[in-house]
């Protein structure tokens, strides 16, 4: 859908990268890596989303370390925009919202690291009516065109250090 809309495929995917993960740093060398192209390239889009104030960079000793731009003015229609894109608000509206006594939801795997993937992996806490879960699941899949895939945990079972190695977003809290 994106695609569309940016002609880029890098830019596309540096924009999932920063605004679905947006405590994210990031250097030239490591996205380049991970998006297997040139750091030519990775630094031209670079430069180009630091120069619109999408993202900034800062010094981090000879690291030029890059992050989101939560001061850009459009910060919030772009994320609402590339959230959507992923199919991470359908997702949260769909399935998330008659769950029972939901805690938390974590985002993880490859969405998480910004890349985009046929899979959304989540991790849920709390009490969930897992019936009403796999229904709302098959239904959330056809949506959004990707297969979701769930790992539940009750409040006791839950630890943090089950996710502390990998890439993961907080997409919802119940307070």
């Amino acid at each position: 859908m994106l695609d569309a809309l940016i002609s880029s495929q890098l830019r596309v995917k540096l924009l999932l990268k920063f605004f679905i993960n947006p405590e994210l740093r990031s250097y030239l060398r490591g996205l380049s890596g991970e998006f297997e192209v040139s750091t030519n390239a990775v630094r031209q889009e670079l430069n180009n989303l630091e120069e619109a104030g999408i993202i900034s960079a800062e010094k981090d000793g000879n690291k030029k370390m890059f992050s989101v731009n939560r001061d850009y003015p459009l910060y919030s229609e772009v994320r609402t925009l590339l959230m959507k894109t992923v199919g991470i608000e359908q997702v949260m509206e769909k399935v998330l919202s008659r769950l029972g006594e939901l805690k938390k939801v974590y985002l993880t795997g490859s969405l998480a690291e910004g890349l985009d993937a046929p899979t959304i992996d989540l991790y849920l806490i709390g009490d969930v009516n897992r019936e009403y879960l796999h229904k709302m699941t098959k239904k959330a899949e056809e949506l959004t065109g990707k297969k979701i895939r769930m790992a539940v945990f009750t409040e006791k079972e839950w630890g943090r250090e089950l996710i502390e190695n990998e890439t993961h977003v907080l997409l919802f809290e119940r307070k």
